[in-house]
């Protein structure tokens, strides 16, 4: 199965390292893992971060060829403070290279012949009018290409018009339980979805079948792209026509395996999600 995956790819820069992130990045990792077809779409800087981000992305199998290189623009990147639970505070630099993608003719013909089942975008991306703009364009290009919609929301990136406007574009979506109260006054009814609680697990629903799914518990060392791995395995469960039950059951797994190593893409294998 071939999934479109765009927006930003940054460093997450902690106190004592800089780890490769981004949510659209977290999650084509991890779908690529899970021996899906990723095409990756962002941008980074002509700079030091950039050209090691590329290579990165390189190293866990991603293909690089729609990485665009932005030469007046500063590879992203976000300062993460993690607490004691392990839950993180993101501070965002913008203007950053991944607002500066732009999709030609001739990068949208070649995205069309690839004839993907699934466009995966989020909002941080889409929260700037080049972001959206080059979003409906790809949409566009793609046709009838399914959409899932994992909302992400960051302080100060986005407005509830916007969500309201990806919501009503996308066929599935996923989305943590302060995002649901959050926006609980926009919230439409996609076909299938999943609410993510923690370890407390999560909610998920396609058409009419639905189930409240326990967690798995971990010794979290941070939540960072904990939730980009569920959206991952989501979406995995979908394409092989699993019931509610059993795709909830092995997100909030392999969700919680990334949770429990340092970073948005440490190392895990197919074993862990059999053993598990």
């Amino acid at each position: 199965m071939t999934i479109v995956s765009i927006g930003e790819i940054l460093w997450d820069v902690f106190a004592d390292s800089e780890q490769l992130g981004g949510a659209p990045f977290n999650f084509a990792v991890h779908a690529s893992r899970l021996g899906h077809d990723v095409v990756f779409l962002s941008a980074v800087g002509d700079d030091e971060r950039g050209r090691a981000a590329v290579s990165r992305a390189a190293a866990l199998g991603l293909r690089t060829d729609f990485i665009q290189v932005a030469r007046r623009a500063a590879t992203g990147a976000v300062t993460v403070q993690v607490d004691a639970a392990g839950q993180p505070d993101f501070q965002i630099h913008r203007p950053a290279a991944y607002d500066a993608l732009r999709l030609g003719l001739e990068e949208l013909e070649r995205l069309g012949e690839l004839r993907p089942a699934w466009l995966y975008y989020g909002t941080l991306f889409q929260s700037l009018p080049s972001g959206r703009e080059q979003v409906r364009r790809l949409v566009g290009a793609l046709g009838g290409t399914r959409v899932f919609y994992d909302v992400n929301l960051r302080k100060d990136s986005y407005t509830p018009e916007l969500v309201g406007e990806l919501l009503d574009a996308a066929d599935v979506v996923k989305l943590n339980e302060d995002e649901q109260k959050l926006l609980a006054t926009v919230l439409g009814t996609p076909r299938a979805g999943a609410v993510t609680r923690g370890g407390s697990g999560c909610e998920v629903w396609i058409g009419d079948d639905r189930a409240e799914v326990a967690g798995y518990p971990v010794k979290v060392a941070d939540t960072v792209g904990a939730g980009d791995a569920f959206a991952a395995a989501f979406l995995h469960g979908l394409s092989q026509g699993w019931s509610a039950a059993r795709c909830g059951a092995f997100a909030n797994k392999l969700g919680a395996i990334v949770a429990s190593r340092p970073g948005g893409v440490p190392e895990w294998s197919q074993h862990e999600l059999e053993d598990r």
